[in-house]
């Protein structure tokens, strides 16, 4: 009978005991990191390689808040044409993202291009340069669409010879997932107004579509890439516009 009575106390110690664990916990942290590490076959920007069409090495980091404030940074390996000489692009971003309705997601924010090393090829050569953005996106079940708008002002690193230059790019993308496959479908255009240095003069569209199949954290990517407006050749004779299937791998954490 001891030994029972003494069964029971243990149990119901043990009960009372579970509530004051769970008091214990952390609550759950307002920040969250994100990050991501890829290999593409060519980093295109806006359809133009910055690879020579070459492959890159690229990853960032995003730091969030509960709130909807976000910040983030992102590199990539590039080519020295693009920025006299410099063989980095680090993007740092400053943004604000929210849910406005149900399925509906605004983001507005600015991202700061910087090219380290670009100073010293040419002395006093400013490539770095500043952007705003603003996006609405909107899920229906498995499909997404985006619209995205993005303004580069006045500033000297967009100069094509003729004193400050801004630009204007305004972008769409749709995507979807295949149902209970790990595929999932893109496609997007985009137009950039110029003159400026973004537009090498003149203003062009560019285009892809794609696929995408995830394994876990690890994505693998296949896209056709291609833009208009004329030739944009490489120092090494290369047109770094024109259409091309392009490769990627990469890992999210």
């Amino acid at each position: 009978m001891r030994t029972s009575m003494k069964g029971l106390v243990a149990l119901a110690l043990l009960s009372s005991s579970v509530p004051a664990f769970a008091q214990d916990e952390a609550p759950p942290s307002d920040i969250t990191v994100t990050g991501s590490v890829t290999v593409v076959s060519d980093y295109r920007f806006r359809g133009i390689s910055q690879t020579d069409e070459d492959f890159a090495v690229q990853g960032g980091i995003t730091v969030s808040h509960a709130s909807g404030v976000y910040a983030g940074i992102w590199g990539s390996s590039i080519s020295d044409y693009v920025a006299a000489g410099g063989d980095q692009e680090i993007d740092f971003s400053l943004g604000y993202s929210t849910e406005v309705a149900p399925g509906t997601v605004i983001d507005v924010g600015a991202i700061y291009y910087y090219y380290p090393g670009a100073e010293s090829v040419i002395p006093g050569y400013n490539s770095d340069f500043l952007e705003t953005y603003a996006s609405v996106k909107h899920s229906f079940g498995p499909a997404s669409a985006k619209l995205l708008v993005a303004y580069a002002p006045k500033q000297s690193a967009l100069s094509i010879g003729a004193g400050k230059e801004d630009n204007l790019y305004i972008g769409t993308d749709l995507s979807i997932g295949i149902p209970d496959t790990p595929v999932s479908l893109s496609a997007h255009f985009g137009h950039s107004f110029g003159p400026s240095y973004l537009t090498i003069g003149s203003e062009y569209s560019d285009w892809s579509i794609g696929a995408s199949y995830a394994a876990g954290p690890v994505t693998f990517g296949v896209s056709y890439v291609d833009a208009s407006g004329g030739a944009f050749v490489s120092p090494s004779g290369r047109d770094i516009a024109d259409g091309a299937l392009l490769f990627s791998v990469g890992a999210s954490f």
